[in-house]
């Protein structure tokens, strides 16, 4: 991280507007992390997976600004058109899968709960398994958003909207980095075959660093 400071957005998932406000968290780490994001995705990949995602959260945010949504579910989707349009390879249709997916677990709610929140992030899981065809094991950001939704879901029995983004946050963050000994069974990097072991998948990673922002953005940090 290069310390760059972040929004001081005091929120919970209770609004549209809070929705914008960690998706313009999420885009700012994107911008932050670009070049780390770039660098994994080079050891592995095409080496663009940073500067496409710092693309779509740009395109996100002029969406969002653009369309005026009005639920957290209409913003979630608006962010999922952007990155489908704007993220290049795999990874737009991925992660536009999942917003999209996680805007129709949220559809006709105003007031988001933590159960809702944990929801809406298995949604997405699902949607992604399904889109990408992978599970977890095969070096994808699966690795990643698989335990954050278990992680999440507990959390959600007792926790708040925060709680339950903090948990998914650190669990991303432990299956992300349980992708560095992995062969990659899905994507560019399968190509490398046992090449590809000792390096942590990119997607994983940023998967980790989206979860991130959005349980600062709740934590008002």
């Amino acid at each position: 991280m290069d310390g760059k400071a972040h929004a001081n957005i005091g929120v919970d998932l209770e609004s549209t507007q809070a929705t914008i406000d960690i998706v313009k968290e999420m885009a700012a780490t994107m911008e932050e992390h670009r070049q780390w994001l770039t660098r994994l995705d080079s050891e592995i990949g095409d080496g663009d997976h940073g500067t496409n995602m710092h693309r779509g959260f740009q395109a996100a945010l002029e969406r969002l600004e653009n369309t005026d949504p009005a639920s957290p579910s209409d913003a979630l989707k608006a962010v999922s058109m952007a990155l489908i349009g704007k993220v290049g390879g795999a990874a737009g249709p991925l992660y536009g899968t999942a917003f999209l997916k996680a805007s129709g677990a949220l559809a006709g709610k105003e007031d988001i709960s933590a159960r809702d929140a944990a929801q809406a992030l298995e949604a997405a899981l699902t949607g992604v398994k399904q889109r990408g065809k992978t599970e977890a094991g095969d070096k994808t950001m699966v690795d990643a958003l698989e335990p954050a939704t278990e992680a999440a879901k507990e959390a959600a029995d007792s926790g708040s909207v925060a709680d339950v983004f903090r948990a998914a946050a650190d669990a991303a963050a432990e299956g992300a980095e349980a992708t560095v000994p992995l062969t990659a069974k899905r994507g560019r990097a399968s190509y490398m075959g046992e090449r590809a072991t000792g390096h942590k998948d990119p997607g994983a990673a940023s998967t980790h660093l989206l979860l991130d922002a959005a349980a600062r953005a709740l934590a008002g940090s």
